[in-house]
């Protein structure tokens, strides 16, 4: 493993990590007033299932390749799927007005469904490090998760910033974005 190897696999971090930014910065928005122990799970979270997606990607190539080819088409309807259900609770919930005194907080089921459905598509990147032997694509995954974790610490930062400032609207906001992740993540996925 040499340096391009680490530049290369933190830029695919840094790539992969913006769903996940995003979903944090919603989840901040949403919750303004979160604890920092709340902070580092969703980061966490999101963290892991990036590091998670392309070994099972790379997995997959190795083991099972046919099958995989197949699920691979799949991916954008799931994750369109996942994020239309979050945003869209959330979205229904603000219009109701409960973001007004008793806001909902981010259930540990709303935040794996946001890390299934935001690091998807690193099952990709397992065809990308196909070539890696295992210890090189166990690697580039930490490293991906890694600054996934980082990126998403710096997110529910951001979002929590914001959400104090648009507080009784930050509700409808983070889902009108999740919503918008799901769309971009199902049309981009042609391309």
């Amino acid at each position: 493993m040499n340096s391009a190897f680490f530049i290369e696999s933190f830029l695919l971090g840094v790539g992969l990590a913006m769903d996940s930014f995003s979903s944090s910065a919603v989840n901040g928005l949403n919750e303004p007033e979160m604890s920092r122990r709340k902070e580092l799970l969703i980061a966490a979270v999101f963290g892991v299932f990036q590091a998670l997606m392309p070994l099972i990607g790379w997995f997959c190539v190795h083991v099972i390749a046919e099958a995989f080819e197949s699920f691979r088409k799949l991916t954008p309807f799931i994750a369109l799927a996942l994020l239309l259900y979050i945003g869209g609770k959330m979205l229904i919930e603000g219009i109701r007005g409960q973001d007004e005194g008793e806001k909902p907080a981010l259930s540990v089921t709303d935040l794996l469904i946001q890390g299934v459905a935001t690091s998807i598509d690193a099952l990709s990147v397992g065809f990308t490090i196909a070539g890696y032997g295992f210890a090189s694509a166990l690697t580039a995954s930490l490293i991906i998760g890694a600054v996934t974790f980082v990126i998403c610490i710096g997110g529910v930062e951001i979002g929590k910033a914001f959400g104090t400032k648009l507080s009784g609207k930050a509700q409808i906001l983070g889902g009108v974005i999740l919503i918008f992740i799901g769309l971009r993540i199902f049309f981009g996925a042609g391309n």
